[in-house]
């Protein structure tokens, strides 16, 4: 049973990177045909899909993040990492990673997903 847990700061200023780690147990990153995702609901919003990385460490973003977002893995401790650059106020969301067969994924219905983390951007 893949479990996925969030981590990273709970704060961030305006301007800076924000860096959130996914570690997954119990499956690995790397298992065929499946897709790591972040996904992220801002204050009486709905989710929003923000990107993804695959199996073979290929990578597809939103296109409405893409100049600031970016996926990375390290397959030897099955991590993904988040970095969103430049954040502002707007970008005080719930963050969530999760698991799917599909490329993009906005349903709490399917898949396996992380617990969630809180992140606010305030100076």
């Amino acid at each position: 049973h893949v479990q996925l847990q969030e981590s990273g700061p709970g704060l961030v200023k305006p301007s800076q990177t924000l860096s959130l780690t996914c570690t997954v147990s119990g499956g690995s990153i790397t298992t065929n045909y499946h897709y790591w995702s972040w996904i992220r609901q801002p204050p009486a919003k709905g989710l929003e899909w923000m990107g993804v990385i695959d199996y073979s460490g290929g990578t597809y973003y939103s296109p409405s993040l893409k100049s600031r977002f970016s996926i990375s893995r390290d397959t030897s401790k099955d991590q993904f990492t988040l970095q969103l650059s430049s954040v502002n106020p707007e970008d005080t969301a719930v963050y969530y990673c999760a698991r799917s067969r599909v490329v993009t994924i906005t349903n709490k219905d399917s898949g396996s997903w992380g617990q969630r983390t809180q992140v606010t951007v305030s100076s």
